[in-house]
């Protein structure tokens, strides 16, 4: 019998991989560069990273079967390749000026390798932590919220020292050999596993007696046909859709309302990252205990309340502690989503119930940030927008509670034909 792999050194594994396509969101580093070197104006350097957002969206949830029917290590290895491409193209695309190229190589390819290697690990922690799901993948997802902290300064002094193009083709060769052998680790767990001194029985009663042990076991394709599927799909729209716009405009935000200095504004926005990272880790183990739903409703509790008072406030502390609290609730938002998946679905095609949920994302990619900015254009202010998102919270808790109605009719059904038959 082959040995059952270490599950802790699979979460390792994850957070290679995460910790690789997370420095996505280390792009802003790139743009002044390519601009000034290129003369491309800001929106269409930074359109690169909207088309990999979108790819990555589109592609998480057209992949998602191909996750589930070739297994992880595959999975990984088709990210590792798409990824590894997307940077090295773009350093091609740098070196002979073709924004269209860079668009194709980082945007598409990288995007497509980015939306395949996010679910691949998620959808396979949540199968070997049945006891932990949220800590299992709150690790995984920590990793893409830190990568930025680790891979922006990094990314600033090879730019410096070495140019545009060497810098993405040594991160795309780096990237690709961390992913390469993250993947090869990555394993479905054998049949009925267990943790290691934990009967059936125990974990049984460990999930009932929090009230998440899964509530069916459906297939992507039947599980977009239930409300409690669109109910996910958009509280985590809202709750990306608003986070991301804050993340687009912060610094700006907090020197226009709260009369931060440049300097430090950009602290602030550093800062941020710990948050966002630290916010999956620390909400998605909170979720173990109190449940997803419970997690949710504070969620959109904290941020209708952050976001009507955030347009008013002077005080630069108070301003970034707001700040801070919404950027913990958004990366928590992306960690308890998966976990929460598999409370509603069961883990029979998670990872494919998990693409089509980042479709969310990808939408949320292209709206929040534009809204924001097109609002800020035309009012001179960011009164007004804050006001909108707070008003979409209101509506993200009314949809997190009504889900609540939908899970206990559908868990006192079960209830009822299990004591039938």
């Amino acid at each position: 019998m082959a040995k059952t792999k270490n599950r802790w050194l699979i979460a390792a594994a994850a957070v290679g991989i995460h910790i690789s396509i997370g420095s996505v969101y280390s792009w802003s580093v790139f743009s002044n560069p390519l601009s000034e070197k290129h003369g491309w104006s800001s929106s269409e350097v930074a359109l690169t990273f909207s088309i990999a957002i979108l790819f990555l969206g589109l592609s998480a949830a057209f992949m998602g079967h191909f996750v589930e029917k070739h297994g992880p290590k595959k999975s990984g290895i088709v990210a590792t390749i798409l990824f590894g491409i997307g940077m090295i193209g773009a350093g091609f695309a740098d070196s002979i000026g073709n924004l269209y190229l860079l668009y194709f190589f980082y945007g598409a390819l990288g995007g497509m390798g980015l939306g395949i290697g996010y679910i691949t690990p998620v959808s396979t922690l949540v199968k070997w932590f049945p006891d932990r799901r949220g800590l299992a993948t709150g690790l995984a997802i920590m990793g893409f919220g830190f990568a930025s902290l680790i891979a922006s300064p990094i990314i600033e002094t090879l730019i410096n020292g070495m140019g545009i193009s060497n810098t993405f083709f040594l991160l795309g060769a780096v990237y690709f050999v961390l992913m390469f052998s993250s993947s090869l680790y990555l394993a479905p767990p054998p049949k009925d596993f267990l943790p290691k001194g934990m009967t059936k029985e125990e974990l049984e009663e460990k999930t009932t007696d929090k009230k998440t042990g899964d509530l069916s076991q459906l297939t992507a394709n039947e599980a977009v046909k239930t409300i409690r599927f669109w109910a996910l799909w958009f509280m985590l729209f809202i709750n990306v859709t608003c986070g991301i716009a804050i993340i687009a405009v912060a610094s700006p935000m907090a020197q226009d309302v709260a009369g931060m200095t440049a300097g430090a504004a950009a602290l602030m926005v550093g800062i941020m990252g710990l948050f966002n990272g630290f916010g999956r880790i620390g909400w998605a183990s909170v979720s173990d205990y109190i449940g997803r739903p419970n997690v949710y409703t504070t969620f959109f509790i904290l941020q209708t309340a952050a976001f009507f008072i955030l347009p008013n406030v002077t005080n630069a502390i108070i301003f970034q502690i707001l700040i801070f609290v919404i950027l913990s609730c958004y990366g928590g938002g992306f960690a308890s989503i998966p976990a929460y998946i598999g409370d509603l679905f069961g883990t029979k095609q998670l990872g494919a119930i998990h693409g089509y949920i980042l479709t969310a994302w990808a939408a949320a990619g292209l709206v929040g940030p534009s809204v924001v900015t097109r609002i800020e254009e035309a009012t001179n202010s960011y009164q007004l927008t804050m006001y909108i998102f707070a008003g979409a919270f209101v509506a993200a808790l009314a949809i997190s509670l009504l889900i609540r109605i939908n899970i206990k009719k559908i868990r006192e059904s079960n209830t009822k034909t299990a004591a039938a038959s």
